[in-house]
């Protein structure tokens, strides 16, 4: 069994993961934003000492996202670092994925100019840990996230992201929980989507390459 620490439990994303991770037997510790300013290096290396990765998916309540992802980047780089722990599993978002014609719906002239700070702040960050020593895996719907719909219990991964698709949180968390066991993976972005209709079990680790 793994620690694991998870920030951004408060939210549907984090909480979902949570519950993945303690019903594998993990131990986890969920944090929310009021429990530890993850922008803030120190506050991480505490939060993180002696686990054995972490999962982040945090949000802006009221921050500038061009200004907060960054920063946030920059408190887990730094007080991942500090702190040993060098898994880290970044929830992403689906406009940074390529189409299948190999452009990210962000660099596209169709993509809402409201959504664009979002989505760039993201960018940064993927950026920061591409640099760092990290081993780290960032994760997304490779469309959007499903609600009110059941879990389906599987899900695959793809490098090429589809608005079209939608997937359960649960399912999302699956995702998040596998990669985290899994430290053979590193610095790549990748798309969660449904299982195929007709696949048998738990999809964990299959890689879709168009």
């Amino acid at each position: 069994m793994m620690t694991i620490v998870i920030f951004g439990a408060g939210g549907m994303t984090g909480s979902s993961a949570v519950a993945e991770a303690a019903s594998r037997g993990h131990h986890v510790r969920p944090l929310r934003s009021a429990d530890a300013d993850i922008t803030d290096p120190q506050a991480v290396a505490r939060a993180a000492a002696g686990h054995d990765a972490a999962i982040a998916g945090v949000a802006p309540a009221e921050a500038d996202p061009g200004d907060f992802f960054p920063a946030v980047a920059d408190g887990l780089v730094t007080g991942l670092q500090k702190a040993g722990v060098s898994r880290l599993v970044w929830v992403s978002i689906a406009s940074l994925l390529p189409d299948a014609a190999g452009v990210p719906p962000v660099d596209t002239g169709s993509f809402p100019t409201e959504y664009r700070p979002f989505s760039l702040g993201h960018r940064t960050a993927l950026e920061t840990f591409k640099a760092s020593g990290l081993q780290w895996t960032a994760v997304s719907p490779a469309g959007d996230f499903a609600t009110d719909t059941p879990a389906i219990g599987g899900y695959t991964l793809t490098e090429v992201g589809d608005l079209t698709t939608r997937i359960t949180h649960a399912d999302h968390a699956r995702a998040l929980v596998d990669l985290a066991e899994r430290s053979g993976l590193r610095g790549a972005h990748l798309g969660v989507a449904p299982q195929s209709p007709g696949a048998a079990g738990s999809v964990a680790g299959r890689a879709e390459h168009r």
